[in-house]
């Protein structure tokens, strides 16, 4: 949701300053004479209505560069999203889009998974891995989630040398056979 604002937000920015670059390049270029400024400014002064107008817009238009400076400044340094370990020899970083492909190397090689999906969150406990799976139902799907589970388990952590917390597995589906007999009448 905040995304969306912040492209509402930067589209109206936009649209001001454009705006503005257009009326500096007509006086740049002499499109405006002393005169027509003259006559708006006196204008702008006779009105108070539009005088205050203007200051809350120009505190609006202040407030939204502040926060796009600072957006600038946080969004710039964020990397990619992973898992960081120290040992004696210094750092490791993991990242989750690794794990979520080692969960589903695994995952893919028990015998009745068809189609997969991963998602990994780290929590304090450890890695909680969600799979997402479509099956093809020749097989107990109790057995078979439990055997993922334990296997995407086993293989994160002998891997990667982090514990795994929890391993969740959604069938979403399963895969109807692909031969049917054809009637013939």
């Amino acid at each position: 949701m905040i995304k969306v604002v912040d492209k509402l937000l930067l589209f109206l920015y936009s649209l001001i300053v454009g705006i503005i670059s257009v009326f500096l390049m007509c006086l740049g270029f002499g499109w405006l004479t002393s005169g027509m400024l003259e006559d708006l400014f006196q204008e702008f002064y006779r009105l108070d209505g539009v005088q205050i107008g203007t200051g809350i817009a120009g505190i609006a238009l202040l407030l939204l560069s502040l926060r796009f400076f600072i957006l600038s400044l946080y969004r710039g340094s964020v990397s990619a999203q992973s898992i960081d370990q120290r040992t004696e020899f210094g750092d490791i970083r993991i990242s989750i889009e690794t794990i979520e492909n080692l969960a589903l190397k695994t995952a893919a090689k028990q015998r009745g998974v068809k189609e997969l999906r991963a998602r990994v969150r780290a929590s304090d406990a450890g890695l909680e891995i969600v799979l997402r799976a479509v099956i093809d139902g020749e097989s107990s799907i109790p057995a078979l989630t439990e055997e993922i589970q334990r296997a995407v388990k086993d293989h994160v952590e002998e891997i990667t040398g982090i514990p795994v917390s929890n391993v969740a597995v959604f069938v979403a589906n399963v895969v109807q056979a692909s031969t049917f007999k054809s009637r013939v009448e």
